[in-house]
């Protein structure tokens, strides 16, 4: 008899256990899985409201610092100089950080702006500040491009149209040049994802857009007196974003200017580029978390707020595999476990509002057979997020480099 009771009372004590466990499980997965279904849907709702016309033809400061980016710089810098725009409205302004001497050669015979630097420890914040503080001050706009980026033919136009609506920062379309390996896609995927929601999303609703580093338009001289203040080793961006949304000013979002980003094509370089990005993340958010909190109560600072708790959800790769394995193994242990299947109802839901968020998010153009092969190696992409995640400690305190290569474009 006593043995039975202490059988009773241990079978009891596990399904505590797991109806606890499950709670705390379903809690911590189902707030970040509602903050991206809630964007997610409000993206399906995004419209652009843009003037025609403008009233004059904004000056363009294309700005394209790079670090050792020979392979890219002569395609990307000939491809900025064909913008249908008045040709004394822009200049290109190549920011050559450690090239090779054949490159700047080559470079100084294009009808555009070249600016050696060099520096101890390397920062796109430093080649940046290095450049602005020997050009002229009769810009309008500076546009930020990394080294490999290509643009439409007609995105200064639509730039400056989007200034028109009194802006002081407007963050193009970023999508993918390059769809030649499984990891490629998944990338270009991401980025996709990652528009429709914190871009898209966030505009739909009143909230600022997201800027990512590149493809990103600023009231020069805005610009040029805040990137002063910019310190930041790794997530330059991320320092921008804060600093402009803690002071309350609003960043738009050009889904029809579109500049196309190499994806990565290589593990190597998806786990540096994702380490550097996650980094950026934890440290803004460690670093502003007071102060968002302070500013959503005492001045109803919303969008800083929100961006805060942007940076502390999980990676959207790393989310849809832990909610599906999470729900799987609750699935089929709720079927052994008869007294806790009523969790199995809140396992679907959310299952369910998880591949939904994907689904809402992810454009048509993707839903084709190359994404079912790379989807092959969607568990390889986990891995690696997951490895990056493990490994971020001190990576915003180092200059990690992205190598880009040739590789086929989209144009």
């Amino acid at each position: 008899m006593l043995y039975l009771l202490n059988v009773f009372n241990m079978n009891e004590l596990m399904l505590d256990v797991n109806d606890y466990l499950q709670v705390i499980l379903l809690i911590l997965t189902a707030l970040p899985t509602c903050y991206f279904l809630l964007f997610s849907v409000a993206g399906l709702f995004y419209r652009e409201r843009h003037k025609k016309t403008s009233t004059k033809k904004r000056k363009f400061a294309v700005l394209i610092p790079g670090y050792k980016e020979d392979e890219v710089i002569l395609e990307v810098a000939g491809d900025a100089l064909k913008q249908n725009y008045p040709v004394d409205c822009f200049d290109v302004v190549i920011i050559a950080d450690s090239f090779n001497e054949n490159t700047l050669k080559k470079l100084s015979a294009l009808p555009l702006k070249l600016i050696e630097v060099q520096f101890e420890k390397s920062t796109k914040a430093k080649a940046l500040n290095k450049a602005m503080s020997q050009l002229p001050d009769d810009y309008d706009i500076a546009l930020v491009l990394d080294a490999d980026n290509l643009m439409e033919p007609d995105f200064l136009e639509k730039m400056n149209l989007a200034f028109e609506n009194d802006y002081l920062a407007v963050q193009g379309h970023r999508t993918a040049k390059n769809l030649n390996t499984n990891l490629a896609v998944l990338d270009a995927i991401s980025e996709e994802i990652n528009n429709h929601i914190f871009r898209k999303g966030h505009r739909a609703v009143g909230l600022s857009s997201g800027i990512i580093g590149s493809g990103m338009a600023f009231d020069y001289q805005y610009f040029k007196k805040m990137m002063l203040e910019v310190k930041a080793i790794g997530g330059f961006d991320k320092e921008i974003e804060l600093k402009m949304l803690k002071a309350k000013h609003q960043i738009d979002y050009l889904e029809d200017a579109i500049v196309y980003d190499e994806k990565v094509q290589n593990s190597e370089a998806f786990t540096i580029q994702r380490r550097r990005w996650l980094s950026a993340q934890f440290h803004y958010f460690t670093q502003d978390f007071g102060s968002a909190i302070k500013d959503l109560f005492l001045k109803a600072n919303f969008d800083y707020f929100i961006k805060i708790i942007q940076f502390i959800q999980p990676p959207r790769i790393l989310l849809l595999g832990l909610v599906t394995v999470e729900s799987v193994i609750f699935l089929l242990l709720n079927l052994f476990l008869t007294a806790t299947i009523q969790f199995n109802a809140y396992w679907l839901i959310l299952l369910i509002a998880c591949y939904l968020a994907f689904f809402f998010a992810i454009p048509q153009k993707f839903y084709n057979k190359q994404t079912v092969r790379a989807v092959l190696d969607l568990p390889k992409g986990m891995f690696l997020m997951l490895g990056s995640l493990l490994k971020i400690k001190g990576a915003n305190k180092q200059f990690l480099h992205t190598p880009h290569g040739n590789v086929n474009t989209k144009k």
